[in-house]
């Protein structure tokens, strides 16, 4: 008889353990496990471990088999692993309804259960009775699933059951914005059965997304019908929020060494080096012991607390949940679990680390425990006695703790198992892994995206060819056929369906960049589909060409960072007639091509060429699931027939607008254009250019205006004393005209034209004439006379550079605006609708004006509605159309049958949607916003873009704030209520609204693509945003209010997104001002604001002499420089005011925070009694419920903060406390014995000001500050300071001899008696170091 090798030795050792340690605990019926001896319940969980072990060792026998006893031994292991696994397949099948249920309701009561039992298999308590929401533990099993199938063992059977697979693909490709109960089953750390948004779910879920994709669940033996498909979009939103979340596991948990699975094996989710390296260091600085690793920083499960406080509970004695105030006890003696030693040898054996590996081997071995029988096996955890916890409280990791727990425990003993054979190398690493996903940190070679342009029809191809650029039309492109993205999403809606297990299959509605950026097989067609961008049934941002070129090169960086796919990504863009503008192509949109073609954008390689010729290098996926025998494709085909690209445009848009129909069809079925063909976007001032009458004309010019007065927001109080003063002054008194300026930044510095030169851009081919502008319409006379105030600055700015043109300066330093209209055939692209006003009266209004719908009715009384709509037929003029329109809406509302076809009804409704769609066409974005505002239109993927901006941990409020007019959103909703909460918090501000859909829009854009703008942001105030966005404009462009707000409406999509991009990053921008006459004949000057960026450098020198010559006219000067030195002098100090001021409006307004606040806040907590924060008491019992680095702590302390409404009130309370964090960091006192009152603080600060301001003759004197002993202050201020504190204490620096900080801390030292912790020294030093 030959004798055994060592190797066989130790693993029939191995056996022998699995015998005594798990296998003892399998039912011989269905094969699952139970976890120990006093229940029979399966969790999945503990089961995909105690599987995996066998699965080790049955390849171990299988490599090292020396005798037929050990291929037997292998074989026999191997079907145990099938069993096993097939059974818990069964018990999951057997809630098929659930599965099918969770995809649309994603409710905790419909997902699947976390346990089954272990005898027959079914489940084993109610729904409501345990937390069975673990998304973790169904993708370890689909991940564990994939595994063993790549190594060959065939698990699933049926057709059926892949489709059930695949649909449990549905079930967890939503993790990332799930909030379910986590490795523990407890969610929130208080065990009180709140579910949270977990990291580990959401590495699971895409691991086993990556592992199962492309997968053939039938082996070799399978075809087209077994394989699993997945949508790389849903990997990349997991990847995402995953980085994002990392190192913290939970809001209730700042860290968590159950992430130990998710960084390394068996997921492998994290593929960025830093920040698994991050989480592993802070894992094992944090939560590593003596005994193993903490779950989590306060756990109080197994202590001896945690029994102590369940006995003693009065009201319920046989609860399972903590109180907050509990948590505290439980601080370090938390129970250590040599699991996690487990997971970090494991660590060390894929990375190749020995000495870790055999750190940790070492510590694992004395902590093992010995059965009777002599087995060595792993306990759950290591407890602290009840006699030492006193003694470790005040001494952490002192005392000998006791194993405690299941003794063995299932989990831990088979993780041990499986590192035992990977130490000894009976299996590989290879081999536990054959999916590879342990490389997934290696280095990728560089990517090459490939581009395919595509023109539309041959009209666009020849001006393509124009530019020399040459391309096929789409129609060339055949045999391969071009689709727009809706179609892929209709497409994948046949995935997973199953008739006879009642499974619809995908119900996603969207698709990504990732999806569309590959080619599809389906019956030997190539199919190509256009990024979703392109698709003009989307909301009217895809019908601005800027913003398309902007998100084609946000795309391109996307797939940079974001493809795992074989082969090359293909992003496939159709040239569309609404891209041609004046007979070219639209410049943005030929400055991509032309980096396309170049090989180079942003960075990116990219290979553009014919479609044809990029096939071999793509990325080719074939649609195997419409394949197969069972999938209807009857319905798909016509499908793909009618949305074959032959034009890009919404087929609304082709009938109402261009006018053209493909087919009789269309023109049955779609409505018809009801108003007349537009010639000129403004009214006529002069001559006739229209058939009505001279009494119609004038009419119809009463109504001009009306739209304008739906939109009022407030930004007057945010202006700085001096900028209001000087508005008031030139809006009484100055002369109007138009022209075109450079404006200051949000900062208080300056900007250049869009070609990086200082220049001051305005049109300069005519003085603007002396006399006074016509008389308004009448509803015009209503409004604020600092409507004109711009105005005034316009025109003497005009005089200024005329002066400079004439004076002989080079001409290249100040160019003539770059943003100009060219000469010929352009002045249509700068009309804009005639000025929109609104009320300055503050915040946004719950009424459809600014003056009673009552006086509204008044003042058109008379006007008969035939009448009206008689004009309507006749004017020509998009403005005319849209009051006509408009009135009559307000009057009738939408469903009011006008007549105006007596052939067909056509309602308000109607003729409102026909003026959204032309205004569209003619760019009109102000006429766009204020009709998609009243059909209540929805940006497409709004609930989305809320959801990724929550599942970043970044709450959302709409509307301005106090609550309840501000709504704050804290959890995913649907579609339709988030649209009614918008609505509702913008009342009758129905522009407003459409602005926060598209605010929204751009900040998830951002949060997606530059996450650093969103640092120490917890609360994304969108009603605040606007505002402060309103109030940068009207500083940027010295006009008020109603101006600035009219301006941010008739902004382009892109341009509103470069603005917020501006106000989130602190970088400069400026305006320039295109100023046109109106087609005609029209006097009325048209006037399109434009966002441009510049050098800071660049920037203060055109703006400096701009400056000069503007005092040099004006002649406001008190006291005239006689130096070049004196000059410069003034132009420092003007451009400093207001700095500060303006920069804590912004931080406020966007709730930014300095690094480590919330922790700082915490430890202020921990040595006081509290701190009030205006209506808000943080208690010292908040340190006991939550650590300092919980993100549930972070979101009180903002909570109380943003119950200041003034921002700039509320940045001076966050200074105040990192003051007082100073003083507590550098241990001055040992604790506070009174509550803090950050006001107080910050008013005592204030006075402190003040009374040096009167000591040496500060600016404060004119407004808050006097040398009279008994002056009182105004209330309100005169200099208009918020919350009673001086505007000029708002605009100082928080450093220096005379900053902020400098009062802080010493108003620190009366009132909170720091000060007898200087006894003895008559004068301290508080400038702040």
């Amino acid at each position: 008889m030959r004798s055994r090798r060592n190797s066989g030795v130790r693993l029939d050792y191995f056996h022998s353990l699995l015998e005594r340690t798990i296998f003892k605990n399998q039912n011989p019926v269905t094969g699952l496990y139970f976890s120990n001896t006093e229940s029979n319940d399966a969790w999945v969980r503990d089961n995909v471990y105690a599987i995996m072990a066998v699965w080790a060792l049955s390849m171990s026998y299988r490599k090292q088999a020396d005798l037929d006893e050990d291929r037997a031994k292998a074989y026999n292991l191997e079907q145990d692993v099938v069993r096993s696994m097939r059974a818990l397949l069964t018990s999951m099948i057997k809630q098929v309804a659930k599965v099918e249920k969770f995809k649309h309701t994603q409710s905790l009561e419909d997902s699947l259960h976390a346990k089954y039992s272990s005898v027959t298999g079914h489940t084993c308590v109610g729904d409501k009775e345990w937390g069975h929401l673990q998304v973790d533990a169904t993708s370890l099993y689909l991940l564990m699933l994939s595994q063993m199938t790549a190594s060959g063992l065939q698990i699933v059977f049926t057709l059926d059951e892949v489709d059930f697979i695949q649909n449990l693909v549905f079930y967890i490709e939503n993790a990332y914005r799930i909030p379910d109960y986590g490795i523990w089953e407890r969610g929130d750390k208080t065990n009180h059965g709140q579910p949270e948004l977990n990291a580990s779910s959401i590495g699971m879920a895409k691991a086993a997304m990556e592992a199962v994709n492309e997968l053939d669940l039938f082996c070799a033996r399978g075809g087209a019908a077994s394989v699993i498909h997945i949508k790389s979009d849903k990997v990349a939103q997991c990847q995402a929020i995953l980085h994002s979340m990392l190192p913290r596991e939970s809001s209730s948990k700042e860290i968590d060494a159950g992430l130990l699975s998710v960084i390394g094996f068996p997921a492998f989710a994290v593929d960025d080096e830093n920040i698994l390296n991050y989480t592993r260091d802070t894992i094992v600085s944090k939560l590593q012991g003596q005994y193993g690793c903490k779950r989590f920083l306060r756990d109080g499960y197994k202590t001896v607390k945690e029994h102590e406080q369940v006995t003693i509970h009065e009201k319920d004695p046989a609860r399972m949940y903590y109180e907050p105030a509990e948590l505290k006890i439980f601080e370090n003696i938390e129970c250590e679990w040599p699991l996690f030693y487990v997971y970090l040898m494991l660590d060390g054996i894929f990375t190749g680390n020995k000495e870790k590996t055999s750190e940790y081997f070492d510590a694992i071995d004395e902590l093992m425990v010995y059965l009777p029988d002599g087995s060595k096996v792993m306990p759950e955890l290591y407890y602290v006695p009840e006699e030492k916890v006193e003694l470790e409280y005040r001494s952490p990791s002192s005392q000998v703790r006791k194993a405690g727990g299941r003794i063995p425990h299932l989990w831990s003993q088979a993780l041990y198992i499986i590192a035992m054979l990977l130490k000894e190398n009976h299996v590989t690493t290879g081999e536990l892994d054959p999916l590879n996903r342990r490389q997934v940190t290696e280095a990728k070679p560089d990517l090459v995206i490939q581009v395919a342009v595509l023109a539309e029809d041959t009209v666009v191809q020849e001006v393509l060819k124009s530019h020399d650029i040459f391309v096929q039309t789409v129609a060339e492109a055949s045999p391969i056929f071009i689709y727009p993205a809706r179609v892929l999403i209709h497409i994948f809606k046949h995935l997973g369906e199953n008739k006879k297990m009642k499974l619809s299959g995908n119900v996603c509605g969207e698709t990504g960049v990732l999806s569309t950026s590959m080619l599809y097989t389906l019956h030997g067609k190539i199919l190509a589909f256009v990024p979703q961008f392109l698709d003009h049934h989307q909301f009217y941002l895809a019908l601005d060409n800027d913003l398309l070129a902007d998100l084609m090169k946000n795309d391109v960086a996307f797939l940079r960072n974001n493809w795992k796919e074989l082969g090359r990504p293909t992003v496939t863009i159709t040239v569309t007639h609404g891209m041609i503008e004046n007979e070219s192509i639209q410049k943005s949109i030929l400055s991509n091509i032309r980096k396309f073609q170049t090989g180079y954008i942003n960075g990116v390689q990219i290979h553009m060429d014919k479609i044809g010729n990029l096939i071999s290098t793509s990325c080719i996926k074939r649609l195997t699931f419409l394949e197969s025998e069972h999938a209807s494709d009857a319905s798909l085909a016509q499908a793909l027939a009618k949305h074959c690209i032959h034009s890009s445009y919404d087929p609304v848009w082709q009938a109402l607008v261009l006018g053209q129909s493909s087919s009789q069809n269309l023109k049955s079925n779609y409505p018809q254009p009801s108003l007349p063909a537009v010639v000129a976007l403004d009214t006529p001032e002069s001559g006739t250019s229209t058939p009505q009458s001279a009494s119609s004309h004038d009419s119809s010019r009463r109504l001009h205006g009306i739209i304008s007065r739906t939109r009022s927001i407030d930004i007057e109080s945010g202006l700085p004393t001096q900028t209001r003063q000087r508005l008031q002054a030139s809006a009484l008194g100055a002369s109007s005209a138009d022209s075109s300026v450079m404006q200051s930044s949000p900062m208080g510095r300056p900007t250049t034209g869009s070609r990086g030169i200082p220049s001051i851009p305005i049109e300069i081919g005519r003085r603007p004439s002396a006399a006074p502008p016509p008389a308004p319409p009448v509803t015009r006379r209503l409004l604020n006379r600092q409507r004109r105030l711009s105005r005034d600055i316009f025109a003497e700015d005009v005089s200024a550079f005329g002066e400079l043109k004439d004076s002989g300066l080079p001409g290249g330093l100040f160019p003539l605006s770059p943003l100009s209209p060219s000469s010929t055939g352009s002045s249509d692209r700068h009309f804009v609708l005639p000025e929109e006003s609104t009320d300055s009266t503050g915040m946004i209004r719950k009424v459809a004006s600014w003056m009673d719908t009552t006086e509204l009715m008044d003042l058109y009384a008379g006007q008969e509605d035939e009448e009206l709509v008689s004009q309507l037929r006749a004017c020509t003029t998009l403005s005319e159309q849209a009051d006509i329109v408009h009135y009559l809406f307000e009057k009738n509302g939408l469903d009011w049958n006008t007549h105006i076809n007596k052939e067909s009804e056509v309602t308000v409704r109607n003729l409102m949607t026909e003026l959204y769609y032309k205004s569209a066409k003619h760019r009109t974005w102000s006429l766009v916003r204020h009709a998609a505002g009243i059909l209540q239109k929805r940006v497409e993927h709004l609930a989305q873009s809320v959801t990724d901006l929550l599942v970043r941990q970044k709450q959302v409020s709409v509307g301005l704030p106090p609550e309840p007019r501000e709504r704050i959103i804290l959890a995913p909703l649907p579609p339709n209520e988030l649209e009614e909460l918008i609505y509702e918090s913008c009342g009758e501000d129905r522009s407003g609204a459409v602005l926060t859909q598209e605010l929204i829009i751009y900040l998830s854009l951002f949060i997606r693509t530059e996450p650093h703008l969103f640092t120490q942001m917890f609360r994304l105030r969108v009603g605040l945003i606007m505002q402060v966005m309103t109030s940068e404009l009207a500083r940027a462009m010295n006009c008020d209010a109603d101006d600035a707000y009219e301006q941010l409406v008739t902004l382009s999509p892109c341009e509103l997104k470069e603005l917020l991009h501006h106000i989130l990053s602190g970088r400069e921008f400026g305006v320039t001002i295109t100023s046109t006459k109106s087609s005609h004949g029209s006097t009325l000057m048209n006037r399109r604001p434009t966002i441009i960026c510049a050098p800071k450098e660049e920037v203060s020198a055109g703006l400096t002499l701009k400056r000069q010559l503007t005092r040099s006219r004006r002649k406001s000067l008190t006291r005239q420089p006689t130096t070049i030195q004196d000059l410069v002098e003034q132009e420092v100090t003007e451009d400093r005011v207001g700095l500060w001021l303006r920069r804590r409006r912004v931080d406020g307004s966007l709730n930014r925070a300095p690094a480590d606040f919330y922790a700082k806040v915490w430890k202020i907590l921990e040595v006081c009694p509290g701190i009030q924060i205006a209506r808000r008491f943080l208690s010292q019992s908040m340190t006991r419920e939550m650590t300092s680095n919980e993100f549930k702590f972070a979101l009180e302390v903002e909570n109380a903060l943003n119950t200041v409404p003034e921002p700039e009130y509320r940045q001076l309370m966050v200074e105040t406390l990192m003051v007082i964090a100073c003083v507590v960091e550098n241990a001055w006192i040992p604790g506070f014995g009174q509550v803090i009152d950050v006001a107080q603080l910050v008013n005592a600060a204030n006075n402190l000001f003040l009374g040096d301001q009167a000591a040496y003759d500060g600016d404060a004197l004119q407004c808050c500050a006097s040398t009279d002993p008994g002056f009182q202050r105004p209330h309100p201020l005169s200099c208009q300071g918020t919350a009673g504190i001086c505007e000029h204490f708002y605009d100082s620096a928080p450093s220096g001899c005379y900053g902020t900080m400098v009062y802080m801390t010493k108003a620190s030292l009366q009132i909170l008696n720091v000060a007898q912790m200087f006894e003895g020294q008559d004068r301290v030093d508080c400038r702040p170091s």
